[in-house]
């Protein structure tokens, strides 16, 4: 069957949302051929998905479009935190918190940050980037069915428009196909977690009058609770844009078709606490919160990514950024295999490091739910009761298992990012060539060893004839102040060693997305089959 394939490729990417155009972004950065098929006809029309966090804008920076991004998200640069009040008439109310990077803590941690930038406003960015970089996408078209064997997987696509199919032979198959996912459906793949937690409707509006009563209070979002019309208030662009989270209870009964116009008018303007308010309905589209993890990622040559594998409360901003990482982390073992320099067994890790992170998120995610009291969520006895407090180390601390010592929670109490294997390498700010660049934008295209200048402990000429006669993706850089650095500090007071929990005898191992693989404390009397026999455990070619 698979000979007579209209189409061979060595991905197909099932949804064109945020996470499948990003996945097309990160594998045409690899160079990885692919074919992305989307039913919808365009881009999300939607402002919703707003909140891309450190981690995420780290990834986006290091594939080149972290400006684009924040050209796209200039209207709300200046919006931070959330307030709860009962009305926006007068100064009522509390900020549950009002800066999301207060002191500016945030730079010793990362070269980027948070950045506000609506999903309508970010999905084109992402489009214009994977098309730029060769990536074949094919709007309003939808795959009907798939089927697989030992060598790949072989699917039959619906062009929508010409009502003509034809037939896509792939390796692997992305299936970024949503909450309702036909492919996990298909693949028969269960979810673990409580379900449904509550319900909206998400309304767009204009209002002229609004921006005055808000005045200059710039937040991302703002929980109205007004007993009889409590929501949730978001600026599209700080005048007469907006949108509006209405509790919805198909629960008890109730139905799409009574949130009439003139409903939602008269509901708007009691939550504002501005009787007459002029609010124009320019849009309306239901959604539902629910907190569920799939059971497996993965079967046989096909990965399940974004809400197809994973739902959870949007408080927080937790879904999206986990199912971009999801796609980063992916990505870069897929292009491995499929260049042949990791053996397959490296595609199971993405289920082992993936699936925890988003049961630990997703309980996260409720939890802040509960503690911002979200709109129109009443938690069923035992959801939403995991721990709180802040998000970074949830952001930017989470953890892969590697293997080495006691395994540690997934999320750790606090963000001590210290180069131990299974974290995200630290941040440091070196120069090379004159240009300034951090730590984190070597890491993307090849595996990366960090050793001392001149490194006499030979880490370095290792990596080098490692490179050249196993065929790895691997790059050396050495770090020092002097002129045989490879790579030099940009402050007098650097050590990238005890920033990374070794010494100038030692090496530490990063993979292409950023993650610390392994990591010598100090020189060994073999250096080159050492790291050998790390790269093999990593890239399962042992």
């Amino acid at each position: 069957m698979h000979q007579k394939a209209d189409h061979r490729v060595p991905v197909l990417i099932v949804g064109g949302s945020l996470v499948g155009l990003s996945m097309s972004v990160f594998l045409g950065r690899l160079g990885v051929r692919h074919m992305l098929v989307e039913r919808h006809s365009g881009t999300s029309i939607h402002p919703r998905g707003r909140g891309n966090n450190v981690r995420t804008m780290e990834l986006f920076r290091v594939a080149g479009i972290e400006p684009d991004i924040k050209a796209a998200a200039s209207l709300l640069a200046d919006n931070h935190g959330i307030l709860q009040t009962p009305t926006l008439v007068g100064d009522a109310g509390e900020w549950l918190f009002k800066q999301i990077d207060p002191g500016g803590g945030l730079a010793r941690f990362s070269p980027t940050s948070w950045c506000l930038c609506s999903q309508n406003d970010l999905e084109p960015v992402l489009l214009d980037s994977a098309r730029e970089l060769g990536g074949d996408l094919r709007y309003f078209h939808r795959m009907e069915s798939f089927a697989q064997d030992a060598d790949g997987v072989t699917a039959t696509v619906l062009d929508r428009t010409t009502e003509e199919r034809c037939t896509v032979r792939a390796d692997y198959l992305i299936a970024a196909d949503g909450p309702r996912s036909p492919v996990r459906h298909a693949l028969g793949i269960g979810q673990t977690g409580p379900g449904d937690l509550f319900a909206n409707v998400s309304v767009t509006f204009r209002s002229a009058g609004l921006a005055e009563v808000v005045g200059d209070r710039r937040f991302i979002c703002c929980y109205l609770t007004h007993p009889d019309a409590d929501g949730a208030l978001l600026p599209v662009d700080n005048k007469e844009r907006w949108v509006f989270h209405a509790p919805w209870h198909p629960e008890h009964g109730e139905t799409l078709d009574e949130f009439t116009e003139e409903r939602l008018q008269r509901h708007i303007s009691r939550a504002v606490g501005v009787p007459g308010l002029d609010v124009e309905i320019t849009g309306k589209a239901s959604w539902r919160a629910a907190e569920r993890v799939a059971d497996r990622y993965s079967s046989g040559r096909v990965f399940l990514a974004g809400d197809s594998a994973h739902e959870m409360s949007p408080t927080g901003a937790f879904g999206s950024n986990t199912g971009i990482q999801d796609a980063h982390n992916l990505a870069w073992k897929l292009a491995a295999v499929l260049a042949g320099w990791a053996g397959p067994g490296l595609l199971d890790s993405y289920d082992t490091e993936r699936r925890p992170v988003a049961l630990a998120t997703s309980a996260r995610a409720s939890a802040r739910s509960v503690e911002h009291s979200h709109p129109g969520f009443a938690p069923a006895p035992g959801v939403g009761g995991g721990k709180r407090g802040g998000i970074l180390n949830v952001v930017l601390g989470y953890r892969y298992p590697h293997g080495s010592g006691p395994e540690q929670p997934v999320v750790p109490e606090g963000l001590n990012l210290t180069g131990e294997p299974g974290t995200r390498a630290p941040h440091l700010w070196l120069r090379r060539a004159g240009q300034r660049l951090s730590t984190l934008d070597l890491y993307e295209r090849s595996l990366v060893l960090l050793t001392d200048a001149p490194d006499d402990a030979g880490w370095h000429e290792a990596a080098r004839r490692i490179a050249d006669t196993d065929g790895v993706r691997l790059d050396a850089y050495r770090i020092g102040p002097g002129a045989d650095a490879d790579l030099t500090y940009d402050t007098e007071d650097g050590d990238w060693a005890k920033l990374h929990g070794t010494t100038a005898d030692g090496a530490v191992l990063v993979r292409p997305d950023g993650f610390v693989a392994w990591r010598a404390t100090g020189a060994v009397p073999d250096p080159q089959e050492t790291l050998r026999q790390a790269l093999r455990t990593l890239l399962r070619t042992a």
